[in-house]
């Protein structure tokens, strides 16, 4: 059953108006769906229709089937991930298996050693981007929500934000460093934000003032991994000890 995220559905006696360009396009010109095919759709809110296509052409009629409403999950942990950006490509390659994995927010990140950097143009046409690959990537994962993208951000100002998070991670290759499975066994935690850092790690500056903040520094083991890697197998196992 295909799936489609529309934020805030027209909806009115029991069928949804779907009138969003991109989203008809796709249903109608790549995957060619039509009338009485099965389609699910989920919003901004987390709720998800089962619909039939009753119509598709210059609008698309869906007959609700079946609703499901989000109630709000108090108790899952919320998980941020603030990476810095790497070169090539590979940050669309980040932004999709963190979205996968249920990453809530991410939010590409300037350090001091960053090598890519962007100008202003740039940084909108790459959001916008990344937003559709997250888009994307959560149609298929079957998730009933969509990541937020966040602004380029460097990481002085990422730093003004840990005030909101119960535990904050710094994953680093040198000094004293704490385990992070043995972290994750002291309490229960709400909320986490993650700093990534880029091809040749943080340095001992951002280091300092992450612990300043409140930043705990973690290993990710002995081996040194990239940029992308480290992103993925730290929200991995968060969200794999989430479960346990």
């Amino acid at each position: 059953m295909q799936r489609f995220f529309i934020a805030s559905p027209e909806k009115k006696e029991e069928k949804i108006f779907v009138t969003e360009p991109q989203v008809l396009h796709h249903a109608k010109n790549v995957l060619r769906l039509k009338e009485k095919e099965l389609v699910m759709i989920f919003d901004a809110q987390g709720n998800e229709y089962s619909c039939v296509v009753e119509e598709i052409g210059e609008k698309m009629v869906l007959k609700i089937k079946k609703s499901n409403f989000s109630k709000i999950e108090s108790n899952r942990l919320k998980i941020a991930v603030a990476c810095a950006i790497p070169k090539k490509a590979k940050m669309d390659e980040i932004i999709d298996k963190l979205t996968q994995l249920g990453v809530d927010e991410i939010i590409p990140m300037e350090t001091q050693r960053v090598i890519v950097k962007l100008e202003a143009g740039k940084k909108a046409f790459r959001k916008a981007r990344w937003e559709k690959i997250a888009l994307s990537a959560s149609q298929q994962s079957q998730r009933n929500s969509v990541p937020v993208v966040a602004e380029v951000t460097k990481i002085k100002d990422v730093f003004l934000r840990a005030k909101d998070f119960d535990l904050k991670l710094i994953p680093t290759l040198s000094g004293k460093r704490e385990s992070l499975s043995a972290l994750m066994q002291k309490k229960v935690f709400k909320n986490i934000l993650v700093l990534i850092g880029p091809e040749g790690d943080f340095t001992d500056e951002e280091v300092a003032q992450a612990k300043a903040r409140g930043f705990i520094p973690v290993s990710l083991g002995n081996l040194v991994l990239r940029v992308d890697t480290a992103a993925i197998a730290v929200a991995s196992f968060l969200k794999l000890n989430e479960n346990f």
